[in-house]
């Protein structure tokens, strides 16, 4: 008797799973991008602020002290908008668009590359490529990829950045010292520009606002270099890329208040550029707004937390 209850029960929740499946093809699902992920609380938006997506511990960009650049760049929009700046804090790595601006809980990233087609972008606000950088002490005269003295020392370079390219061409990768893409974050940082003043390193080929601000301070002197644009002669070799505010694609009213406030406010946002050493060079208009060429070139957009 109860082996037939058994199968009796068996039968019945094979059918049932069945039905489940039935259902589950004939329900419509629908799912909206602009609610935020799915089963998660979305922020409710309150007009009087100013709603930051930001990693909190990524200087010189940004941190939850407030003491980045962009944190400073945020302030002034917000001021000049007669907003309060507020923040969702998120690590700046994989899926950090995901889970900040796309789910809503913020409606600014401060710095991106323009053109960046996961967001809608500003007009520029500034321009910066990689840089060499290198120990004052050292004697270095390093210019550009055919400097002698590149070959001397050891050369640290985050692994797949656009560097690489020339490096490559030029026979300098015996001479590399490879990091990852993604850094540690058990490590500041400063971490490579940290092996540069301790010896570890005798050059370093580094994205110019990560470089320039930790340069700037050092224990020791150290010299940064703008590398030179190297597109031309490899298109992966791209040193140089315009940076801009990102929204949500559908935010165009609120971009259209951004990028005022970006024109009205130029020289200020040039002065936090260079009180916090940022190498930055003019906006180049029109600068890779191709999308053949922005989907050749996916990869080797600049990390912050390179």
């Amino acid at each position: 008797m109860l082996s037939k209850i058994r199968k009796i029960t068996a039968v019945a929740f094979v059918c049932m799973l069945t039905n489940a499946a039935y259902a589950a093809e004939e329900q419509e699902i629908v799912f909206n991008p602009e609610t935020g992920r799915g089963g998660e609380p979305v922020r409710e938006e309150n007009p009087g602020e100013f709603r930051v997506c930001a990693d909190k511990d990524n200087l010189p960009y940004s941190n939850d002290k407030f003491e980045g650049f962009e944190n400073k760049i945020a302030e002034l929009i917000a001021k000049d908008l007669g907003k309060k700046v507020t923040y969702q804090f998120w690590y700046d790595r994989i899926g950090f668009i995901r889970n900040t601006l796309n789910a809503k809980r913020c409606d600014v990233i401060m710095g991106t590359v323009a053109g960046n087609d996961m967001v809608r972008t500003s007009k520029p606000y500034y321009r910066s490529g990689y840089v060499f950088v290198y120990r004052k002490e050292s004697g270095y005269n390093i210019t550009d990829w055919d400097s002698p003295d590149l070959h001397k020392g050891k050369i640290g370079v985050v692994g797949q950045t656009p560097p690489s390219r020339p490096m490559e061409d030029k026979g300098l990768m015996d001479n590399a010292r490879p990091y990852r893409i993604m850094r540690d974050l058990n490590l500041p940082p400063s971490f490579i520009v940290d092996d540069l003043v301790k010896g570890d390193i005798d050059i370093a080929i580094l994205w110019g606002p990560i470089a320039g601000y930790y340069a700037k301070k050092a224990s020791i002197p150290l010299v940064v270099v703008p590398a030179p644009e190297y597109e031309a002669e490899n298109v992966h070799g791209k040193e140089y890329w315009n940076i801009s505010v990102g929204v949500r694609k559908k935010d165009k009213d609120r971009m259209v208040a951004i990028d005022e406030v970006l024109q009205r406010r130029a020289k200020d946002i040039e002065k936090i550029l260079d009180d916090y050493g940022i190498p930055h060079v003019p906006v180049v208009e029109g600068d890779r707004v191709d999308k053949k060429v922005v989907k050749e070139k996916r990869g080797d957009a600049i990390p912050k937390f390179e």
